[in-house]
């Protein structure tokens, strides 16, 4: 793959696929009638927000050979993410993501990525190590770590990165992994080369086998990140380090669908951290960056500006 001319600010790694959410709220999805095409994918929705924030940002995953791949390469490059690195993958087709939206909280997921998804097929020998060891932020997935050859392609990313921040979303799907014991392994493998691990309370048990969110943020520090966040869904999102504990409550919003809401709050993590905030500000900030999009129906096209973050920060939105 071709590398970049100069370092990336956020080269994230992992899923990419287009979501088919329905346009009707409270509707099973066997009675929903119209649907809006998205792009769609954590490692992607994350890269998108992060380019939101003006930070120069590409994706390294793969698509089918089709017509879906070339709409979301299409669409990578028009909200502002570098799609070099996406690979097409022959034989293939491009995954399809489903949901249904009953708000407040209830949003089923449905992915269609059989029989194996291309950006699981990405392999070491194709990776852009330059731009791996270069890009200021590298983000990835437990998602990655399923399936080969994608695991080993992960690993040798991971053994190349040498300094900047390497974010590890811990982003536990079951339905991805053979097993929870091999999910646990792999997680548990992969946070040694970790330096900010970001989950919620169910992807820590996975990860440190803690749920109580003090008690998880202090097991993934003592795995060796030197960052640890937790979110807890209303309760807001802790946030550790070796010497500082920050908590901070949710930004209220009225919600319209909460999948894309992490996927801000990571892109606007990576904002944070490139920008030096202190942790406070950040937590803040990427709450209220998730909040704007689980107002939203989409995802990836719902992604906020900082204009808008900062507007509803201040009180102005």
């Amino acid at each position: 793959m071709n590398e970049s001319a100069s370092p990336l600010d956020v080269l994230a790694i992992g899923r990419l696929g287009v979501d088919l959410y329905p346009l009707q709220d409270g509707v099973g999805l066997a009675d929903v009638n119209t649907f809006g095409k998205y792009l769609g994918g954590t490692a992607a929705n994350v890269s998108v927000a992060a380019a939101r924030h003006g930070r120069r940002s590409a994706l390294l995953s793969g698509v089918g050979n089709d017509l879906f791949g070339d709409y979301l390469v299409r669409e990578l490059e028009r909200l502002g993410v570098d799609p070099r690195h996406v690979r097409r993958a022959a034989g293939l087709k491009t995954p399809i993501t489903f949901c249904e939206i009953f708000p407040p909280d209830d949003f089923p997921l449905y992915f269609y990525r059989e029989p194996k998804a291309p950006d699981l097929t990405v392999t070491a020998d194709e990776l852009p190590f330059a731009d791996i060891r270069a890009a200021r932020v590298l983000w990835f997935t437990a998602t990655g770590l399923s399936e080969q050859p994608s695991r080993d392609a992960h690993r040798a990313a991971l053994d190349e990165r040498r300094s900047g921040t390497t974010i590890f979303d811990l982003d536990y799907r079951p339905m991805f992994w053979a097993s929870a014991a091999e999910a646990q392994e792999q997680v548990a493998d992969a946070l040694g080369h970790a330096t900010v691990a970001v989950g919620n309370r169910e992807e820590c048990e996975v990860a440190v086998g803690e749920v109580d969110p003090h008690r998880a943020a202090d097991a993934l520090l003592e795995r060796g990140v030197e960052l640890a966040i937790v979110k807890q869904g209303p309760r807001g999102v802790l946030a550790k380090t070796r010497s500082e504990s920050v908590e901070v409550p949710p930004h209220p919003v009225q919600v319209v669908n909460g999948l894309g809401a992490g996927d801000a709050f990571g892109g606007a993590l990576c904002h944070g951290l490139l920008a030096g905030w202190d942790l406070e500000h950040i937590l803040r900030f990427a709450n209220a960056a998730g909040a704007i999009v689980a107002s939203r129906r989409e995802c990836s096209t719902a992604m906020p500006t900082s204009a808008e973050v900062d507007g509803i920060l201040n009180g102005r939105n």
